[in-house]
């Protein structure tokens, strides 16, 4: 029989089930949350949009980390609704393949890359990839939407080198796991949605969010596991409609 080694964070507590059933009232979602990396955009057609990062101690205001905002790259087909703490029904929502980036309220989970460490100063829960493991988005394959890792001496299974994580690719120098369609996931409604390096001026993503390394490296250096760390995307007219109910930072387009 194989044995496949799984790989995952959970953070904090709040369960899909909950606020699909509506027993967690929206101005709680974000209890607990001392840590926010926010990306706002021009509408749910955008393919850009704009990232700060934010903290607060207990139940005081958040504070921006930086002196402005930088730009990002989304998927080529806009946004749709995700599956994260906050769960919108009835709207377009994020399909696998579909091009779009999740929009939403998500827990922010493991960094995966290739190198020994995470650069200096950061300290947050790592993996480090390597030829055995993988990252699964067939919907038919039981480990949707999972990182799969398999023992070094143990029979790959027929799926695997198609679901393996990429190697050697510049892109993907870090993912850091954005908990989208997590817990648990659902299959068909979209999977591996990380924040990674964007490949070049205006393109496009298929559904992460993408931005210039040192950008990207300041995100790590930035997260803290103990902060409970979360992502908000959505389109700025959403954000501004949410905003007070959800305690939200002051942040537009």
């Amino acid at each position: 029989m194989i044995r496949l080694i799984y790989v995952s964070l959970l953070v904090g507590l709040t369960d899909l089930s909950d606020a699909e059933g509506g027993l967690i009232p929206r101005k709680n979602i974000l209890k607990g949350v001392e840590q926010l990396v926010v990306v706002v955009t021009n509408g749910w057609d955008s393919c850009e949009g704009k990232l700060m990062c934010f903290d607060r101690e207990g139940r005081k205001a958040w504070k921006p980390k930086w002196d402005k905002a930088v730009p990002v790259m989304l998927g080529s087909k806009g946004l749709a609704w995700g599956r994260g703490v906050l769960v919108e029904t009835g709207k377009k929502i994020k399909k696998e393949g579909d091009g779009c980036t999740p929009a939403g309220i998500f827990k922010i989970g493991k960094i995966y890359g290739e190198s020994e460490s995470l650069p200096i100063k950061s300290e947050y829960p790592y993996h480090r990839i390597t030829k055995l493991d993988a990252w699964v988005d067939d919907p038919k394959n039981p480990f949707y939407n999972k990182h799969v890792r398999i023992g070094s001496n143990e029979k790959e299974p027929i799926w695997f080198q198609s679901q393996r994580m990429r190697l050697g690719d510049p892109a993907y120098k870090w993912l850091i796991e954005i908990r989208h369609n997590s817990d648990p996931p659902k299959s068909g409604y979209g999977s591996a949605i990380f924040f990674h390096v964007k490949r070049g001026p205006g393109r496009k993503t298929s559904g992460c969010t993408a931005m210039k390394l040192i950008d990207l490296e300041r995100i790590i250096s930035f997260l803290n596991k103990d902060m409970n760390p979360h992502y908000v995307l959505l389109p700025n007219s959403e954000y501004k409609r949410k905003r007070k109910k959800m305690n939200f930072p002051d942040f537009s387009y």
